[in-house]
């Protein structure tokens, strides 16, 4: 029996495993392995609480004092629910989470064994930072650098799984000369920018408003695939896609799967990563099967960014943990199978004030319409004057082979608002003033009576779009599923954050001439929305015409990576970070190039995988079967079936065809391998791995996968579409 084989009975041969939901209500689960504001309110002091309250919310500091206070409690807490470790939980420039596990235990100064845990350990940590991409802002020999704890983030315990719990503490991570070298350390500068832009533009219409809040709903979708079906693929299991692979005659062109029934295994394992998640204050709401067959989405409620984006990277790895006890393997790769779906994690933007009101949210009162047209206009000449900038947040090899494929946004940024709300904008722009639609236009009769009535968003949706309205909120469609949120939220806040603040200069310009502040406010917004109309479409954005009429508009179709990451370097994204104060230019260069470099070796695993799995399984393979056929037709020539081993001396001819071409274009693939690595200079070997190297993945993949089709099934060394899709 073929390893393929093995593997495939080993999948067919899993049952469903039991699984006991909690007896608890999920109300009273929620967030009960995390150190919540209702566990300090039993362990600390007023004053103490009171303090950390501050820090949280109002970003006041925290002395030393208090983080003894605060240290005694989480430890005491944690140690009562198991806890024997602690960590600080960061999140490097890896794409991943980070954690060193130190033990509560110590001795004191006679030797005998105690458990302690420091407001110092608490506050700060040392990791090793050039183990850590750095972009240059460290060398090899200078390793100091440091976690320091986020009280802003509730911290909470991880499983171990073999047992014992660790306590985690969400942490920013800087180099020892205080460089971000973290995804959280720039979200939070650029989610204060947001506040302090935002907070005074809402000041011209409520001076009640102190606080704006930058809020996402973070949708994650992946693909289930058994797991010993995952390491009978070593393509999967080094670079997290199929690098090969005949799409199945039944893929997902008969629609059934998207929203279908979930088989009893994957339910069980999402109840059971779900309940895990509700303990870990995650919000998850949404379950569903995806378009795609083996592909799911699930999707928590709207929170505060900061946490949102911490829960985002703990539910990937979460996810990972429990599917293991489930037989199966997350893919959260972009594109793991050609043919169908590939996979995003929309993002869905929103910024509310401390009094409570969405300010994406559009009304019927004349006043509050035009603060929220103000902010909308204000976001959509963001991403017009940005789109580049805000296309680099999202670029990886990864999503590379998804943004632009028929079904994910395309390459070219573009904003969708639907033809109402435009109409509306177009009235503004127009007559100065605009109402909201009301009456039966927002319901729907649909004539029968015993349904009720149907109400209509004021917008539609356009799937098509990788930036769309979507009634309150923005949705980023083209972030990647493997990707760290935080990294396309820190360019759109920084973005908005900007066009706030000149919004704000443009206005005070015109108060200070006398202009009537309406009047002022109507008048900047018509010139904005002007310069930014090219950016707006409401039509398809996967056809070829969009491309062409996007060109004409003089918008931007990057569609590799390494290009659209350069836009970091651009002197207008220098400046506009540094204005905002979310990065220095020394770590937005040193960002592009741990991106690029990223690229790069993300690029090289893949060749090498193409070439071992060429050579060392498909080649190897074709020349057993084609001696297995040689010989059959020889058998029959002997016995005078000339017509019968006619055929069979025609398959041997094509798979040596096929073999031939392969062998031919693995080695110039190793030829242009050896170019770019032997290129010095970075960005030169980023664009030789892009269009050489990787230009010949294709070209080899479609001789393989005709080989597929020729080899006996049996001798095939891969496990196939049909199995690594359909088996669940």
């Amino acid at each position: 029996m073929s390893h393929r084989e093995k593997s495939i009975e080993i999948a067919l041969g899993r049952t469903p495993l039991s699984f006991t939901p909690p007896a608890e209500k999920i109300t009273d689960l929620f967030a009960s392995d995390t150190f919540s504001e209702d566990v300090m309110r039993s362990l600390l002091s007023p004053e103490a609480l009171q303090k950390v309250e501050n820090a949280m919310r109002g970003g006041t500091p925290m002395d030393r004092d208090v983080a003894e206070e605060v240290a005694t409690a989480m430890r005491s807490w944690a140690s009562s629910k198991g806890a024997t470790h602690y960590t600080h939980w960061f999140q490097p420039l890896t794409g991943t989470t980070a954690e060193k596990h130190d033990s509560f235990f110590d001795l004191d100064s006679r030797g005998k064994a105690i458990e302690k845990f420091k407001g110092s350990a608490l506050v700060q940590q040392e990791p090793d930072a050039s183990s850590f991409p750095s972009g240059g802002l460290r060398a090899t020999f200078e390793a100091r650098g440091y976690t320091g704890w986020d009280p802003s983030s509730p911290a909470f315990l991880m499983n171990n799984g073999a047992g014992g719990k660790t306590l985690c503490i969400p942490s920013v991570y800087i180099a020892y000369t205080g460089e971000a070298l973290d995804y959280k350390t720039p979200l939070l500068r650029s989610i204060h920018a947001v506040d302090k832009a935002a907070t005074a533009v809402c000041q011209y219409f409520n001076r009640d408003v102190s606080r704006v809040i930058t809020n996402v709903g973070i949708e994650q979708e992946y693909f289930l695939v058994d797991k010993a079906l995952y390491f009978a693929r070593p393509d999967l299991v080094m670079t997290g896609r199929t690098v090969f692979g005949h799409s199945p005659a039944r893929g997902q062109q008969l629609e059934d799967h998207y929203f279908g029934s979930i088989s009893t295994r994957v339910n069980a394992f999402m109840v059971d990563f779900e309940f895990e998640a509700l303990k870990l204050g995650i919000p998850l709401r949404t379950r569903h099967n995806e378009v795609a067959p083996g592909q799911y989405e699930c999707a928590p409620t709207f929170e505060d960014m900061n946490l949102a984006v911490d829960h985002a990277a703990l539910l990937m790895d979460l996810m990972q943990k429990v599917a293991e006890r489930h037989g199966y393997k997350v893919l959260f790769h972009e594109k793991p199978f050609a043919g169908i779906n590939g996979s995003g994690k929309h993002n869905n933007w929103s910024i509310a004030t401390d009094t409570g009101i969405n300010l994406l949210q559009p009304t019927t009162k004349p006043k509050e319409n035009l603060r929220f047209f103000t902010f909308l206009v204000n976001v959509i000449k963001a991403v017009h004057d940005h789109a580049d900038l805000l296309r680099a947040s999202i670029a990886s090899a990864s999503n590379e082979y998804r943004l632009g494929a028929h079904e994910a946004p395309p390459s070219i940024i573009s904003v969708f608002l639907g033809a109402g709300l435009t109409k509306m904008l177009d009235d503004l722009m127009n007559r100065g003033e605009v109402e909201l639609e009301k009456g039966e236009n927002f319901y729907y009769k649909i004539g029968i009576s015993r349904i009720p009535n149907l109400t209509r968003d004021n917008t539609d949706r356009n799937r098509t779009s990788p930036f769309a309205f979507t009634g309150n909120k923005f949705e980023y469609r083209a972030v990647g599923s493997n990707a760290n949120s935080a990294s396309a939220m820190i360019v759109l806040n920084t973005i908005v954050a900007n066009q706030l603040i000149q919004f704000k200069n443009d206005l005070e310009v015109k108060l200070q001439a006398g202009e009537d502040k309406k009047v002022a406010i109507v008048d900047i917004l018509k010139q904005y929305y002007k310069d930014s109309k090219a950016i707006l479409f409401e039509g398809n954005g996967y056809s070829e015409e969009w491309k062409t009429e996007a060109a004409a508009r003089g918008l931007t179709n990057i569609t590799n990576a390494y290009e659209a990451l350069a836009c970091y370097t651009a002197d207008s994204s220098v400046e506009v970070f540094e204005k905002t104060g979310v990065l220095s230019e020394r770590e937005l260069k040193a960002r592009y190039e741990i991106e690029l470099e990223n690229y790069v070796k993300h690029i090289q695993i893949e060749s090498r995988v193409i070439e071992d799995l060429s050579l060392n399984h498909i080649m190897s393979t074709c020349v057993k079967y084609q001696f297995k056929l040689a010989q059959t037709a020889r058998s029959l020539t002997e016995m005078n079936m000339l017509d019968e081993a006619q055929p069979i001396k025609e398959v041997v001819s094509d798979i040596s065809r096929h073999v031939t071409v392969i062998k031919k274009l693995v080695y110039e693939m190793i030829e242009s391998r050896k170019k770019a690595n032997h290129t010095a200079e970075l960005t030169e070997k980023a664009k030789l791995y892009g269009s050489e190297v990787k230009g010949y993945f294709e070209k080899i993949r479609y001789h393989v996968d005709k080989l597929e089709l020729l080899i006996d099934n049996e001798d095939w060394p891969l496990v196939k579409y049909r199995e690594l899709l359909f088996i669940k």
